[in-house]
């Protein structure tokens, strides 16, 4: 019988060790991920809750990441009282979302505000279209989730959300909602 060299067995191993460790990343990613932000503009501390979902049509743009949920709070510390204030809410697409512009309720001028159309489902409740701002104007990868919309997906099970990208063709997200608590009092949005 032939000796095995080192360096097969050190690859052998590492295969191994690197497969197990991959399998046990995608346990910790179903819930929020917390972590500690700072805006060195406003000179302030944030917490920042993270979900990823998964993409169930994908766009067609290739995306590197999939998508994410992102809830930013200020802790209660920060923010001056017993609670924590809700910050912003944000959904990360990753590719270019289809922007229309919509007419404001009083014009004053010629303005029209940019708006993402998005609809979404929360467990197999009934689906709700909204009209949600980019992130910014440079932005157009994400949009901002509004807080009451916020709560009612913290509130579900499973969210389906569907949005288009910007030539047009729809983007559907899947996300398995873990318990709120968390980004309910952290956020206070409950």
């Amino acid at each position: 019988m032939k000796p095995i060299p080192f360096c097969l067995l050190t690859l052998l191993a590492g295969a191994a060790w690197g497969s197990a460790a991959a399998a046990e990343q995608p346990a910790s990613a179903h819930g929020w991920q917390q972590s500690q932000e700072t805006d060195t503009a406003r000179a302030m501390t944030f917490t920042r809750f993270t979900l990823v979902g998964q993409f169930t049509k994908s766009p067609q743009n290739v995306v590197p990441n999939r998508p994410a949920l992102i809830v930013d709070c200020i802790p209660a510390k920060e923010s001056g009282s017993s609670k924590g204030r809700f910050l912003a809410g944000s959904l990360h697409v990753g590719s270019p979302l289809k922007i229309k512009y919509v007419e404001p309720e009083e014009i004053h001028g010629t303005s029209y505000f940019p708006k993402v159309e998005v609809r979404y489902r929360t467990d197999d409740g009934k689906e709700e279209q909204e009209k949600w701002s980019p992130l910014s104007e440079k932005e157009k990868t994400a949009a901002s989730v509004p807080k009451d919309a916020l709560k009612k997906i913290l509130r579900a099970r499973s969210v389906a959300i569907t949005a288009e990208d910007e030539r047009g063709s729809p983007v559907t997200m899947q996300f398995a909602m873990p318990n709120p608590a968390d980004v309910e009092a952290s956020c206070n949005v409950d």
